[in-house]
């Protein structure tokens, strides 16, 4: 933390200052019991872009509290109806589309993960 304290004071930035919070929430459950096998990043950043953490055009405005809280990741163990995310957004309007982002992104199996966590390393 104290490399990112840092860098937030060398922008003119104050790193105690609150962060931002979206003024609505939603909670995506679990729809099964058993083990989260797969999640699709590109689905979750889709969720997050549409909450408002991003822009379509230049010059538009982002939500800096939008976004998606994960509370399981691959390879944990669920329970049905427990929450798997939180979205965040300042518009409600746009839990619809983020919600269909995600639809089939998180697979609940009843085994391990596929494949492995760590897909490659760097030398440097």
């Amino acid at each position: 933390m104290d490399s990112w304290r840092a860098m937030i004071a060398a922008q003119g930035g104050d790193p105690d200052a609150p962060l931002p919070v979206a003024r609505h929430t939603r909670t995506v459950a679990a729809p099964a019991s058993g083990v989260l096998t797969e999640l699709d990043a590109m689905g979750v950043g889709i969720a997050a872009w549409r909450l408002g953490a991003g822009r379509e055009r230049q010059g538009e405005p982002v939500q800096a509290g939008a976004g998606v809280t994960w509370h399981a990741t691959v390879g944990d163990t669920v329970t049905a109806g427990e929450p798997l995310f939180t979205l965040h957004t300042d518009t409600p309007e746009k839990f619809d589309g983020a919600l269909a982002a995600l639809e089939g992104a998180a697979v609940i199996g009843d085994g391990a993960p596929r494949g492995s966590l760590v897909l490659d390393r760097v030398s440097v």
